[in-house]
């Protein structure tokens, strides 16, 4: 049965930035893309270069969709879901994110 961890409050992520957080072992990056509450979660780990650096990524809109590109090489992954726009064989993990009583979740 899965249950959903708090990781921070929704005032500890700056509207249009990402986060990066521990859930378990792995490194998810946490979005904010808006002066809402709406967060989105995918893995930390650019798979190009296997580097902790996805929540460091500047996030942009294309095709009305919600997208990080890697600070490294500008490779870019759909927040919904972690498909990579360039190579889809580089997808990253996604985890369900959500706003609680303040509290930025994630299903764990």
């Amino acid at each position: 049965m899965s249950q959903w961890v708090n990781i921070c409050n929704i005032d500890d992520i700056l509207p249009a930035t990402g986060v990066c957080a521990l859930l378990g072992k792995a490194q998810v990056a946490i979005f904010r893309p808006r002066h809402d509450e709406q967060v989105f979660a995918i893995s930390n780990i650019d798979p190009f270069f296997d580097a902790s650096v996805l929540s460091r990524g500047l996030i942009a809109e294309h095709n009305g969709e919600l997208w990080v590109a890697s600070p490294l090489k500008k490779q870019r992954f759909r927040l919904r879901d972690g498909l990579c726009m360039e190579d889809e064989s580089h997808s990253v993990a996604h985890f369900e994110a959500r706003v609680k009583d303040g509290q930025v979740q994630l299903k764990a």
